[in-house]
């Protein structure tokens, strides 16, 4: 499938086949898919933790607001989380990263505040959601963003040291009830016009 045809089809889930499990090799090339995920001067800030027990997706569901029901049926869920704790992230950049990104990511750290470099390490984590819920789609597989949790709790669920989630991935197979099929409730897009323009 091309991509266009790809994203034309691509919808957001609201609700889940609960006993459709995902082939674990599906998994696993999702894992490496995020791994790739591009990032400004690919300093790749973050971590990724794909839940799939139950008992640890009941607990992070009870702190997801409105997106509880998601959480419970998906047969996985995917936290984004960001590098916080930027002493512990500077030893990820010196022990992982090569000297030479590592230079650059210490020239900009030495040029910005705190906050400034937190809302930018922050800002990489989108680029990999957009590349988490596009290759979703071409896995078979449907999906939704979720910016509606407790992120500090779902800090301490994971026990996630040194990086705070931002975000999560509700992943599977889309009920057959699903109120938000395409068939159901169309996509609906600003036109061409009004979001494009070309100079």
């Amino acid at each position: 499938m091309n991509i266009l045809k790809l994203i034309e089809k691509r919808y957001t889930a609201k609700q889940y086949n609960p006993s459709k499990t995902i082939p674990k090799e599906t998994i696993e090339e999702l894992k490496e898919i995020l791994r790739l995920t591009p990032s400004s001067i690919n300093i790749q800030p973050w971590k990724f933790t794909f839940v799939q027990n139950p008992e640890i997706k009941a607990k992070l569901a009870s702190v997801s607001m409105h997106n509880a029901e998601k959480v419970n049926q998906a047969p996985l869920l995917i936290v984004f989380s960001v590098a916080d704790d930027l002493d512990t992230f500077q030893k990820i950049v010196d022990n992982e990263l090569p000297a030479a990104r590592r230079d650059w990511y210490n020239q900009m750290k030495a040029s910005m505040s705190e906050s400034e470099l937190k809302i930018w390490l922050s800002k990489q984590l989108y680029i990999a959601l957009g590349v988490g819920l596009t290759s979703s789609a071409a896995l078979g597989l449907d999906s939704t963003a979720m910016e509606g949790i407790e992120s500090d709790k779902y800090g301490t669920i994971l026990n996630l040291k040194g990086f705070k989630p931002l975000f999560a991935m509700a992943v599977g197979y889309a009920a057959e009830d699903d109120f938000n099929r395409l068939e159901v409730a169309p996509k609906s897009r600003r036109v061409l016009e009004s979001v494009i323009e070309t100079i």
